[in-house]
């Protein structure tokens, strides 16, 4: 069987502050989810807008995989079906610089 799905991810950035908040919100066509994320700029540092933007969206995306995932572990558990191990080291980085 041949499925072709199209999931839409809009993201929305606001600044202000100092600090850059960010929502991504996937469309399945069933179902809506949102995740968040947020970023500041230290004081010290050189404000790059686009800096920002990208922690921050990065962050939001983070939130919202995680968000799916749990979706997807609830409805495995209520067909029966074992779910996805959860990762605990870090999610990424250097393996042997935290060891």
């Amino acid at each position: 069987m041949t499925r072709t799905m199209e999931w839409t991810v809009d993201m929305e950035l606001v600044e202000e502050g100092g600090r850059t908040k960010a929502e991504a919100r996937l469309r399945t066509g069933n179902s809506t989810l949102t995740g968040h994320g947020s970023a500041r700029c230290n004081p010290g540092d050189v404000d790059v807008p686009a800096i920002g933007d990208e922690l921050a969206a990065s962050r939001a995306m983070k939130d919202l995989a995680g968000k799916l995932m749990r979706e997807a572990n609830r409805e495995m558990e209520a067909v029966g079906a074992g779910t996805v191990p959860q990762h605990t080291g870090p999610g990424y980085g250097w393996p042997e610089a935290v060891s």
